[in-house]
């Protein structure tokens, strides 16, 4: 006996089949829904360029030959990891790694807490002898302690300013450029609270260390972030003095 073996054509089934104007929603929808994803990423980058760069005087031409020796592309060196603050300053031309002018003596494994009652940050810790900004915000190494003569330098991370969370560190410093002259910086070291008030903010390029210098005519605190948020072209500096509780 001889069998005949036919290939079947598969049946396709028509309900399972998109209609021409469901494709044409649906493509519509995915690509407004694209649009949104991107806007939401670059307006507030935008944003902050028009509104708070030019108070702070550092707007870049992003056609310059300085701009691009800096960054790699709009956001900065997206390949560096910076929540890790030995990251944070880069190479010198020379390709030598930058150095802290002035240091003090450095004292390791302390924490304290720090408030930002305008920003909605409470108690946040500060870790000196750490390097992780993922965990806690950090003194930078050889700087000065709260309350003692010299300038105290503390990083934190900051990401996009709507997923900014006060509690979380990988965002706490996200909304750090709303900050203006006299609002408050209240630090909470060795049981004794100390009040510091907002003198100057600017931003400086990543190369600039002036930051981390000392200064022994006052008692100083310095935040550090990078900006504009969601970036890491530059760095916004808040400079603050300690007053009289």
């Amino acid at each position: 006996m001889t069998y005949l073996y036919v290939k079947k054509t598969p049946s396709f089934n028509r309900k399972t089949r998109l209609s021409g104007p469901k494709k044409k929603f649906f493509a519509i929808t995915f690509f407004v829904f694209g649009i949104f994803l991107f806007a939401s990423a670059i307006m507030p980058i935008v944003q902050f360029q028009l509104e708070y760069s030019v108070k702070f005087n550092q707007i870049l031409n992003p056609l310059s030959t300085k701009y691009y020796n800096q960054s790699s592309n709009v956001l900065g060196n997206i390949s560096t990891d910076f929540t890790q603050l030995n990251n944070w300053f880069v190479v010198d031309n020379q390709g030598q790694q930058m150095t802290i002018p002035s240091p003090v003596s450095p004292v390791n494994n302390v924490t304290y807490s720090i408030s930002i009652p305008k920003l909605k940050i409470d108690k946040a810790i500060v870790a000196l002898g750490s390097m992780d900004l993922k965990k806690t915000l950090v003194q930078y190494p050889q700087t000065a302690l709260p309350g003692q003569p010299g300038n105290a330098v503390i990083f934190g991370h900051s990401v996009l300013p709507q997923f900014f969370n006060p509690k979380l560190y990988i965002t706490i410093f996200s909304t750090l450029f709303k900050l203006k002259q006299g609002d408050e910086i209240l630090v909470n070291y060795d049981d004794i609270q100390y009040k510091y008030l907002v003198e100057e903010m600017f931003e400086v390029q990543p190369t600039d260390l002036s930051v981390l210098e000392q200064r022994f005519d006052g008692k100083y605190l310095t935040l550090v972030t990078c900006s504009p948020p969601g970036t890491y072209l530059r760095r916004l500096i808040i400079k603050s003095k300690i007053v009289d509780m």
